[in-house]
């Protein structure tokens, strides 16, 4: 069968490319073609755009990209009908998949959406549109069934595909990994402010601030190759700081603490049991739009899952270097609340689930279109 798969991000390519081995495992003669990155083509998709052509972030950076964003949506729906998939797979990116959805339903295409839009988040009333304009809808986070099912909605849950993205169990040597990178002997500090221009030139400024603050520690960006060295060296040209770039697994698992940008990297963190605080600064016409129209308690993913306050989140004007180091310094040294937040980590990983999300969600999409 023929599945068109479209992932906007760089997370997405990722879930997207262990959907597509589940699917391979089902269906030997499947074709795809994709929008996407390297691991998706990697896993045997035909790259029609590749994410780095779609990555708008915010409000802000949407309005100001906006034709170009709606010469992609064409070009796709073209694509689609010339290409004529047994299969629409959406994942995640929804400001642009939910506009593709509702033209393939549309045209008679089955629409699957994994990692559904967060409808819980903002917008409540999308949940209709979002089950309207699909065949299916995949959820992620333990309580989204629940939240679907009170408006009458069946989704499946099949876990978060996180797990399937870590070995949480693999070891690092630490002496090795120091050395290579010519760390000291102090224990490290993660800073993880992004990977986007924009992110980084709001965020890491204030995670810098504190760098003159802990004296018996060092500090190491988790650097994105997709930016270059230069451009960091401009940020951090009078910080005692080092950049190491591809490696944020390997960065945490050697890491006391970190100061963690929100998003994914948030849950990552927590499931390799580093202690963080979650920090976030969106530009002004952002921030006031998510104002209004945003209704979480929560922001960070660990928080969100577990339905309380695990982690610190310093948003916005809370975001400071004077609050980030008086949330920092509690979590360092062996206590109670270094302790209290790793108990917290063990619960979030029973909640999280086992690995094997993206190929049971596999398994559903194959078994239906057979039906079909």
């Amino acid at each position: 069968m023929k599945y068109y798969i479209i992932a906007g991000e760089a997370s997405g390519d990722l879930h997207a490319s262990k959907l597509m081995r589940g699917i391979k495992a089902r269906d030997p003669l499947a074709e795809f073609r994709c929008w996407g990155g390297a691991l998706m083509e990697a896993t045997g998709g035909a790259i029609v755009k590749h994410y780095r052509e779609l990555a708008f972030m915010g409000f802000q950076e949407v309005l100001f990209n906006i034709r170009t964003i709606f010469h992609n949506i064409r070009f796709c729906k073209e694509d689609i009908t010339e290409w004529n998939p047994d299969a629409v797979i959406l994942v995640d990116y929804p400001g642009f998949n939910m506009r593709i959805a509702k033209f393939a339903k549309a045209k008679g295409y089955k629409v699957f959406y994994y990692i559904s839009p967060q409808v819980w988040a903002w917008k409540k009333r999308r949940i209709h549109k979002v089950h309207h304009d699909t065949d299916l809808a995949f959820v992620i986070l333990p309580f989204e069934k629940e939240f679907h099912a009170g408006y009458g909605y069946h989704v499946e849950y099949t876990g978060h595909p996180m797990p399937d993205s870590m070995d949480l169990n693999a070891k690092i040597d630490e002496a090795a990994f120091r050395k290579a990178h010519q760390l000291n002997d102090k224990p490290i500090i993660a800073l993880i402010p992004g990977s986007r221009k924009q992110e980084l030139q709001r965020i890491l400024p204030f995670m810098l601030g504190i760098t003159g603050r802990f004296k018996d520690y060092q500090f190491v960006i988790a650097g994105v190759p997709t930016l270059s060295e230069k451009f960091y060296a401009k940020l951090t040209k009078n910080y005692p700081v080092k950049v190491i770039f591809g490696q944020t697994y390997d960065l945490l698992r050697v890491s006391r603490a970190a100061a963690v940008k929100s998003g994914t990297v948030t849950l990552e963190t927590a499931m390799l049991g580093v202690p963080q605080v979650v920090c976030y600064r969106f530009s002004f016409i952002t921030a006031l739009i998510a104002w209004l129209v945003v209704h979480v308690k929560y922001i960070s993913l660990v928080n969100l899952i577990l339905d309380r306050k695990a982690v610190a989140e310093l948003i916005q004007f809370k975001f400071t270097s004077d609050t980030l180091s008086r949330e920092l310094a509690p979590l360092l040294p062996d206590g109670e609340v270094r302790t209290k937040m790793l108990n917290d980590y063990k619960e979030l990983l029973v909640r999280v689930g086992p690995p094997g999300a993206s190929d049971r969600a596999a398994a559903i999409m194959v078994e239906k279109l057979k039906l079909t």
